[in-house]
């Protein structure tokens, strides 16, 4: 098993959606409580960026809602801060059917230090494994102006894990995401339960 940290990013506004995301109920349990639970069972330092909806050690970006690279330099900042340096998994809240054994795949890649699912061929950037030239370039990026996510990977080497990858260890939806309330009646969720 590889050693790897995990960032849990719960600070979306959700402006489609118009329900906090990280307080969705799926089979009982938050999005926020489910994330945790899913990247603590396979990284050994957790922490949530965003409001501290999910219960892990919390911090925000700066400003809140800067959008995921902020959050990704905020969170790899305090997970060095709590002495976790290695390959840190990037968690979105609104990944319902993400499982351990999706982010194990992941977490044991044996290619580049960054490594990035893709589902008909778009990459999903926050589902994803970023290595410390990742995280080092994250901070360098904003500094410079750059807010975008996708920007990174023009400055990193990266793996892309496709469907012929994970398909024998995930459900086509492993990626599904909920931005919308057609995705929540797609993936059975009651946006009442989430006010």
């Amino acid at each position: 098993m590889a050693r790897a940290s995990g960032l849990l990013l719960t600070g979306g506004s959700s402006r489609r959606l118009g329900v906090d995301k990280a307080t969705l109920v799926v089979d009982g349990i938050t999005l926020a409580a489910r994330g945790a639970a899913v990247l603590q069972a396979v990284c050994d330092v957790v922490v949530e960026v965003g409001p501290g909806a999910s219960g892990l050690p919390a911090v925000r970006e700066d400003p809140p809602g800067a959008g995921p690279l902020a959050a990704l330099a905020a969170g790899a900042d305090e997970l060095a801060r709590r002495g976790a340096l290695g390959p840190t998994i990037l968690l979105a809240v609104d990944l319902p059917r993400v499982s351990p054994s999706f982010l194990e795949l992941l977490r044991d890649w044996p290619g580049e230090p960054t490594v990035v699912p893709a589902v008909d061929g778009r990459l999903q950037l926050v589902c994803a494994r970023y290595g410390a030239d990742a995280l080092s370039a994250a901070r360098s990026l904003l500094t410079g102006g750059i807010s975008s996510l996708r920007g990174l990977l023009d400055v990193i080497d990266h793996d892309v894990v496709d469907e012929q990858v994970w398909a024998g260890i995930a459900t086509a939806d492993v990626l599904a995401d909920v931005d919308t309330p057609a995705d929540a009646a797609q993936l059975g969720i009651a946006l009442d339960e989430g006010r």
